[in-house]
């Protein structure tokens, strides 16, 4: 039997004796109400609401000074690790760079399969090997790869069930790094590559054929809402990639995906006007991908501000009123409060220190200061290029009705720029970026205080956004967030520190040294009736427990 499994797929000597335990339907009723079932982390998000909330209690803030490592699972790879795993009934699916689909027991970190996808030989995406998770639905796993091609396989067996090529020509730039978000029998994935100078979108593909159902340009062409505010033709290089996995209100029937910055990066001399819809969130219908709405963050973006980062949603009370909100910790260093509904503005706080902009109107359009974009001899500005907070997962927290967030404090950037040829398949930028922290070197060997700028997890009121509370940092954070509902946060750093606060007040609860940099979401699960969290750090995965 063996024998007739395809090359791409490896079995490990237990996997008959698994079988039984390989048997998760992740229905459409299911991921509705995943928050219901807290065992299990059934999104990339946790739930279509992306609050990174987990109503677990076993671990809380008596016991989790006493966890300990369970399992490490190693990857082959050493290129960037970024995947946040699904845990559906009894099994663990992750991805690892730079295509493979692997199927583990998250109870002991023992591998079933795995899937592997040969990518061609000449292959250069944006930002690394990267591929960030999977979704599921019925039995079926669904991912993208780098070659801009999305694929289904069996999660019982890791047997390829269709492939279907999302872009035909992915030497332009094209990837799909994102983890599919799976509503009502589709799979949506959106085309990373906005620094190659691609046309982004995001499709919606059937869950059982693999054929594309609908398609939503993020760059408008001719005759398209939003075309207008594109000239000298540079709509066909716009970029407005979408490389984060969006969310979903099965009320309204509307999904939402933050959409990244504009091509060329520094150079916005050649691409005049607020160029939608880059910088902005969409929402759509999820049945027929029409745009119901949308809002942009940071018009004609002369930094590379993207605002991929994950919606958040949350009813909550607003001046009277119970609202359908959106929480938004955006790049360009201000926290935005939307309505879901509409669209609507309804709050714009700076989190960090910002000196791009005066600040927002009544509609949330931001009032720039001049001579603060990109320059031939450069110039100095915050936030820097990674901006006050970037791709790594925030967390709400409907315990503490609190909004959590990764932030970077008053590190700037010095942004040139310079006349820059459009060529296929070459990096469309611009300009550069520099920046206290763009040097390894210089922070490896140099000193640096709060006032040169640090990282922090930081607390704000969701209706106000006002600092709670802090935890500073000695270097800044490229990890999400988790929250529970025993008021336990974890989180990690740079430098592969994992801890624990107290999501209260954030006194630090447990900490950890895993050896590599934690560039990915925690997540939490539970398997008979023992508690697990779960983390990528370095080239790994690592699980702990308390102990047995």
């Amino acid at each position: 039997m063996l024998m007739l499994m395809p090359l791409p797929v490896r079995f490990p000597a237990s996997f008959f004796l698994c079988c039984l335990a390989l048997s998760a339907q992740v229905d459409q009723q299911r991921l509705n109400n995943a928050a219901a079932e807290p065992q299990n982390w059934l999104t990339y998000n946790g739930s279509y609401m992306s609050r990174h909330h987990s109503g677990l209690t076993g671990i809380d803030l008596a016991n989790v000074k006493d966890l300990e490592l369970r399992w490490v699972y190693q990857a082959a790879s050493t290129d960037k690790f970024q995947t946040t795993p699904l845990v559906v009934d009894g099994v663990m699916y992750l991805t690892e760079p730079p295509n493979k689909l692997v199927a583990l027991d998250p109870s002991s970190g023992r591998e079933f399969w795995v899937y592997e996808h040969q990518l061609p030989s000449r292959i250069y995406p944006c930002c690394g090997a990267v591929n960030r998770g999977a979704g599921m639905l019925g039995n079926t796993l669904y991912w993208g790869t780098l070659d801009a091609k999305l694929l289904a396989v069996d999660a019982k067996t890791g047997l390829k069930q269709w492939e279907t090529t999302v872009v035909e020509d992915y030497e332009r730039g094209y990837s799909l790094t994102v983890a599919p978000l799976i509503v009502n029998d589709k799979v949506i994935v959106g085309t990373a590559g906005g620094e190659f100078g691609i046309r982004g979108f995001l499709a919606a593909y059937d869950a059982k054929t693999g054929e594309e159902v609908w398609k939503f340009h993020t760059i408008p062409g001719p005759g398209e809402p939003g075309h207008e505010t594109w000239e000298n033709d540079a709509w066909k290089t716009g970029g407005g990639s979408i490389w984060l996995t969006g969310s979903y209100d099965p009320d309204l029937n509307l999904t939402y995906w933050g959409v990244g910055n504009p091509s060329p990066d520094w150079n916005p001399d050649v691409r005049p006007g607020d160029n939608l819809y880059t910088d902005s969130v969409i929402a759509l219908d999820a049945d027929s991908g029409e745009l119901k709405w949308h809002f942009q963050f940071t018009p004609h973006d002369e930094w590379d501000w993207d605002s991929v980062q994950i919606p958040v949603l949350a009813d909550l009370e607003w001046q009277g009123e119970m609202r359908k909100l959106m929480l938004w910790g955006n790049r360009n260093g201000f926290y935005y409060v939307l309505d879901r509904e509409t669209g609507k503005f309804l709050l714009g706080k700076p989190f960090v220190k910002q000196t791009w902009a005066a600040g927002l109107d009544e509609d949330g359009r931001p009032a720039k200061i001049a001579g603060r974009g990109p320059s031939k001899d450069g110039t100095l500005t915050w936030p820097g290029v990674q901006g006050g907070t970037n791709w790594y997962a925030p967390s709400y927290s409907p315990v503490t009705n609190l909004f959590y967030l990764a932030a970077w404090e008053g590190y700037y950037g010095i942004y040139y720029k310079w006349d820059q040829k459009y060529e296929p398949g070459k990096r469309y930028l611009g300009g550069v970026p520099q920046g206290v922290i763009s040097s390894t070197t210089r922070r490896r060997f140099m000193s640096f205080t709060k006032e040169d700028g640090y990282g922090a997890v930081r607390a704000l009121n969701p209706l106000t956004g006002e600092r709670v509370w802090e935890f500073a940092m000695t270097d800044v954070s490229d990890s999400g967030l988790l929250t529970t509902a025993s008021n336990v946060l974890f989180s990690g750093s740079r430098e592969g520190h994992f801890f624990a606060l107290d999501a209260r007040d954030g006194k630090l609860l447990w900490q950890r040294y895993l050896g590599g940099q934690i560039a990915a979401s925690p997540i939490t699960y539970e398997i008979d009736g023992k508690q697990f969290v779960s983390v990528a750090s370095g080239h790994a995965v690592f699980a702990f427990s308390l102990p047995r």
